[in-house]
């Protein structure tokens, strides 16, 4: 019989990335609490063109707001998955609630589950849409209209 390491949900780590996402998500689009309002960020590097992300708000409540954040990209090996991301303002928290067609993520995931989620996915989003705000932050800046 071998015994299994059971990894447990850190709550604080979760909180922790969602403020600092909350942080760069406001640094990077003060109007978000002006539904419909929206903001492409394209990200260069040298000669290296990675695409634009577009920041949309889709819904606004007087407590929360909604943010989609969508990637154009011309190549064919870097493709973002799109994401909305749930903003509470009273928390000064954002974390994301749907990543492509997934649209209810639970903090944990029994591996394996039918549909192959990984046991942390939803602390590995929210790193991930850490990273892209960081990003946006170092590299990137308003696309010039052609």
């Amino acid at each position: 019989m071998t015994a299994r390491r059971l990894r447990r949900f850190n709550l604080a780590s979760l909180q922790a990335q969602c403020a600092l996402n909350y942080v760069h998500l406001i640094r990077l689009l003060p109007q978000i609490r002006q539904i419909g309002s929206s903001k492409p960020i394209a990200l260069t590097h040298g000669c290296h063109d990675w695409g634009v992300l577009h920041f949309q708000v889709l819904e606004v409540c007087p407590w929360t707001s909604s943010v989609q954040l969508t990637h154009d990209y011309s190549g064919t090996w870097l493709h973002l998955p799109a994401l909305v991301v749930r903003v509470y303002h009273d928390l000064r928290l954002a974390e994301v609630i749907t990543a492509q067609s997934h649209h209810s993520l639970a903090s944990r995931y029994p591996y394996p589950n039918p549909a192959m989620h990984q046991p942390d996915e939803k602390s590995q989003l929210n790193g991930f849409l850490g990273q892209c705000l960081n990003h946006c932050l170092a590299i990137g800046h308003q696309p010039l209209p052609v």
